[in-house]
Parts: C-alpha cells; sequence; structure tokens
C-alpha cells in the first residue's frame, strides 16, 4: 500500500485541521459504533479523545498496516494498562503521547483548585447558595511551599504558573534527580523527607506501576497537618481508602479532578468529605485543547508524510 491510498483516521473532520499534507484519505471517527472504512487501510490512528478504553482500542486488531497511533492524551495508561491494549499488534508500532496540548490547561486548573482551596471558595459559593456572608481568614499561596510530584511538561507548566505568586519554595520531584533551567529535580526516593515541610502537594505524575498508589497511606501520613493534596494526575496515583481517612480525621484537604474510581458514583463518600473539593477531570478539556490538538495532528503527520521521524513516541510495540 502505497502512501497515496493509505487511510488516516481523524477524531475531528480533516476540513477543520489546518495544514494536512494531502498524501491521505482522511476518515472521520470518534469512537462511534460504525466505522467510517475499512480499518485495514489505515497507517495512521488518532485516537478519540476521552471515550473509553474499549472504543479507542476497538479497531485495532483490524488494522494490519497502522504505522503510528497518536494519542490525544498526556498519558497513555488507557491503552497498554488495561485488558485488550496494544500487546497483540505488531512490532514496531508507534505510539505517541499529546505532549504539547494539555501542558497550559491542566496547568490553569492545578492553580485554580489550589487557590480555590486555600481560600475556602467551596465554603463561599455554598453560603452564597443559602445568602451567607462568610467572612473569615483563609489561606494564601503567598509564603507556602509548594511540592511537584511529577516533573515532565505539565509540572513545569505549572510551577511556571505558580512562579507570580511568592511561594516561599518550590520543590520538584521526578522519576530520577536531575538538574533543570529551573532548579534541581528530586527523585520520588526522596520523597519521605520532602513530604513534610510542604504546604500543599500537586501530584501530576503519568500512571505508571512505580505511581499507581503511589499517595498512599505512608505518603499522605508524611504530609504536615492542614497540608493541600492537588490531584490533576491520574485516579488511582491516590489511595482512596488512604485519602478518605485523613479527611475525615479532619487532618488533611484535597483538591481532586481526578478519581479512584472515575466517574465517582453517587453515594460515595468522598463526594461528602470534609474540605475536599472534586472536579470532574476537566484538566484537559478547555478551550485551549482543540487548536493544540489540531496542530499536533497536522504536524505530525507532515512529518510523517514526509517520511520524518514522528515527535512525542513514548512506545514502540514489540
Amino acid at each position: 500500500m502505497t502512501a497515496k491510498t493509505a487511510d488516516v483516521w481523524l477524531p475531528f473532520p480533516a476540513e477543520e485541521v489546518e495544514g494536512l499534507p494531502d498524501s491521505f484519505h482522511y476518515r472521520h471517527w470518534d469512537g462511534e459504533e460504525t466505522f467510517p472504512a475499512d480499518p485495514a487501510a489505515c497507517v495512521f490512528y488518532v485516537t478519540p479523545y476521552m471515550k473509553s478504553p474499549e472504543a479507542t482500542l476497538r479497531p485495532l486488531a483490524a488494522m494490519p498496516d497502522l504505522q503510528v497511533i497518536q494519542t490525544l492524551t498526556a498519558g497513555i495508561d488507557a491503552l497498554v494498562g488495561g485488558p485488550g491494549g496494544l500487546g497483540g499488534l505488531r512490532p514496531g508500532i508507534r505510539l505517541c503521547n499529546a505532549r504539547g496540548v494539555h501542558e497550559a490547561s491542566t496547568a490553569e486548573l492545578a492553580l485554580t483548585l489550589t487557590l480555590a482551596s486555600l481560600r475556602g471558595i467551596p465554603g463561599i459559593v455554598r453560603g452564597q447558595d443559602r445568602e451567607e456572608w462568610r467572612y473569615g481568614f483563609y489561606d494564601a499561596l503567598a509564603d507556602k511551599s509548594v511540592l511537584i510530584v511529577g516533573y515532565g511538561s505539565i509540572g513545569a507548566a505549572i510551577e511556571d504558573r505558580l512562579a507570580p505568586f511568592e511561594c516561599a519554595r518550590i520543590t520538584r520531584v521526578a522519576r530520577s534527580a536531575r538538574t533543570t533551567a529551573s532548579g534541581p529535580v528530586h527523585a520520588l526516593a526522596d520523597l519521605p523527607r520532602l513530604l513534610p515541610q510542604a504546604d500543599v502537594v500537586i501530584l501530576s505524575t503519568p500512571l505508571t506501576d512505580a505511581t499507581r498508589g503511589l499517595a498512599g497511606a505512608d505518603f499522605l501520613g508524611r504530609m504536615k497537618d492542614g497540608a493541600l493534596l492537588v490531584n490533576v494526575a491520574r485516579g488511582p496515583v491516590v489511595d482512596t481508602p488512604a485519602l478518605l481517612a485523613e479527611l475525615e480525621s479532619g487532618r488533611l484537604r484535597a483538591a481532586l479532578d481526578v478519581t479512584d474510581p472515575e466517574p465517582l458514583p453517587a453515594g460515595h463518600p468522598l463526594w461528602h468529605a470534609p474540605q475536599v473539593l472534586i472536579t470532574p477531570h476537566v484538566g484537559g478539556a478547555s478551550s485551549a485543547f482543540e487548536p493544540r490538538a489540531k496542530r499536533l495532528v497536522a504536524r505530525q503527520l507532515s512529518r510523517f508524510a514526509a517520511g520524518e521521524p514522528v515527535e512525542n513516541t513514548v512506545l514502540i510495540t514489540t
């Protein structure tokens, strides 16, 4: 099959994406039950955004000529972490993430959750609903020590947005230690000594075997009394029962864009735990998403059509 007859599957209409090469047939598919064409002709698959893993994975087995899978998410756990993932595909298929798409939006939400929680906005809004004037002194972000756990592109974007807020200290943690232009990055192994120093802990890690359940009873127990945990990573990075115990005791506060389970079902105790703010996994779901996603797709397909290596490759099937 030549590039002239090859198909590319997109989760948005091709006419809405500027700069697409004319080397391919473009098929619009966003997870619907019916496929737009024979999957066997697809060589480049841009996955639907925020659809179930089952829907996203469904056409892969029928794509024998597939060369690239481009996700529109920062994490790839939905594709590689569950049953029916990439294990049955032929070797050499490149899986690319959406680095560069979600940094601004997710970092904005991390800052929003932090500020809203510290300044008591959820309680104030509930007071407004009841016509109550809830005057009081609330925590400021100024003079607080912030620990960012997960210092990839999103973690760095979070630090950029914290910079004007006069934090006492910003500490960075990633899988392994390194030095960046912003300062040193500590290894995950340093968390036991870093956690007791932080007023705010922001989780922005990918979900991997190393980070699943990372914020468990020991992690949370080392956080100082009254500290705030902000999770814009993935729900399973936090041990929900352990977090509930800390919230119900009144010792910690939390602001969560992601939960485990997710979506959080009606009746779950996390909904009504004290000192918790929950948003429904909207870190990347903003007006910033679509233009950045389309620019990434056009750039990747232009490289692919020219025979150049695609960017953001995080896995090659074996």
